[in-house]
C-alpha cells in the first residue's frame, strides 16, 4: 500500500538540530542558526557604509516589523477612564472642570483653551509644582475638588502689550521732531560714538549709490553703541535674525522687528549708521555703525519684506 504522506519540507529544522534541554549546543549549529539573524540585522547598517543614516523607508519598516505603526506617539487615551472633578484658577475667575485622570496635562490644555481663550502653548499650568505635559492627572495625584492654578495671556493680552500706548506715541513724535533736521552721524549720541571708535579695520568695502544682494556669509566688521563687534546673520529659513557679539547672540524674530532706519554718514556716505527696531517705539533701537552702503537695501527688504515703508 502506498504512503500518501507528503515528507516535511527540508527547510524546517529536524529534531536532530535542537538540542535537549540542559545538553550543550553545538557551536556549529548556533552558527548556523545566528547567521540568519546577524544578515538580517546588517540590511541597515551595510547601507551606513554609503550613506550614514537608514532612510526613513527603511525606519519605517523597520518600526512596522516591530509592531510600532505611524501613530503610536499619540496613542488613544482610554475612553473608561474615571473622571475627576476640580477647579482651574485663571486670573481670579473659578471654572469648574469634569475630566479623564489617564488623559494629559497636554489633553487638559487643549480643554482649558476652550474654557479661557489662552493658547494651548501659551499656558502654565501649576499643581504642586509646575505640570509636565507628558503627565497624566492620575500621575499629578490630581483629586476631587482640587484647584490647579492657570499661567498664560491671552491673545488679546498679547497684542495689547505689543501695541504702544498714546502717551508713548506722543512722547516719540515730539523726539522725532526735535531731531528731525539733524543727520544722525551728528547727533550727539551718534557723533559721540564714531569719534571714540572710528572706522573699524576690517569693515567690509562700502560702495555708495549702489546695490547688492546680501552676501552668502554673516555681515560683519561694524560695531554697536558700546564699540562691541556686531555680525548680522539673517536666517530667511527661520525667518529670524541673528544679532551677534564676541560675548552671545540674540535670534530675532523678524515679524519682532518694527523698523529699520539708516543714513549715510557724513563725510563717510558709502557707509551707514542703522537702527532697528525692536520693540513698538524708537527707544527699542538697536544702533549699528559703519553698515556698507550697498547692502542697506537688501538688509531692509530681508527683514521687513519687499513692500516695506519707509
Amino acid at each position: 500500500m502506498r504512503n500518501n504522506t507528503k515528507p516535511l519540507s527540508t527547510n524546517m529544522a529536524s529534531n536532530s538540530d535542537l538540542p535537549l534541554e540542559g545538553s550543550s549546543v553545538d557551536p556549529k549549529i548556533e552558527d548556523k542558526h545566528t547567521s540568519v539573524i546577524e544578515s538580517k540585522e546588517k540590511n541597515c547598517t551595510e547601507s551606513a557604509a554609503s550613506d550614514p543614516l537608514c532612510t526613513e523607508a527603511q525606519i519605517q519598516s523597520i518600526l512596522a516589523a516591530a509592531g510600532q505603526g505611524a501613530g503610536d506617539e499619540e496613542e488613544d487615551e482610554p475612553t473608561d477612564s474615571e473622571k475627576l472633578d476640580f477647579y482651574v484658577i485663571f486670573k481670579k475667575e473659578k471654572y469648574d472642570v469634569s475630566f479623564p485622570a489617564d488623559h494629559t496635562v497636554s489633553k487638559l490644555k487643549s480643554h482649558i483653551e476652550k474654557l479661557t481663550g489662552v493658547p494651548a502653548t501659551l499656558q502654565k499650568i501649576m499643581y504642586k509644582g509646575l505640570a509636565k505635559d507628558e503627565m497624566t492627572l492620575r500621575e499629578l495625584k490630581v483629586v476631587k475638588g482640587a484647584k490647579l492654578m492657570v499661567v498664560g495671556s491671552t491673545l488679546t493680552d498679547v497684542l495689547s502689550v505689543s501695541a504702544p500706548s498714546t502717551k508713548e506715541l506722543q512722547a516719540e513724535e515730539k523726539a522725532t521732531a526735535k531731531v528731525a533736521k539733524e543727520p544722525l552721524s551728528e547727533q550727539k549720541q551718534h557723533r559721540k560714538v564714531l569719534d571714540k571708535y572710528g572706522k573699524p579695520d576690517d569693515v567690509p568695502v562700502g560702495i555708495r549709490n549702489h546695490s547688492e544682494r546680501l552676501p552668502p556669509v554673516p555681515l560683519s566688521g561694524m560695531y554697536n553703541k558700546a564699540g562691541g563687534k556686531v555680525r548680522l546673520t539673517f536666517k530667511m529659513e527661520a525667518d529670524q535674525l541673528w544679532l551677534g557679539t564676541k560675548e552671545r547672540t540674540d535670534k530675532i524674530p523678524m515679524q519682532s522687528i518694527k523698523a529699520v532706519v539708516s543714513e549715510p554718514i557724513k563725510d563717510h556716505e558709502e557707509y551707514h549708521i542703522m537702527g532697528i527696531q525692536l520693540g513698538p517705539t524708537e527707544a527699542s533701537r538697536y544702533w549699528v555703525y559703519w553698515v556698507p552702503a550697498q547692502y542697506v537695501e537688501a538688509i531692509k527688504e530681508a527683514i521687513l519684506g519687499k513692500w516695506q515703508f519707509f
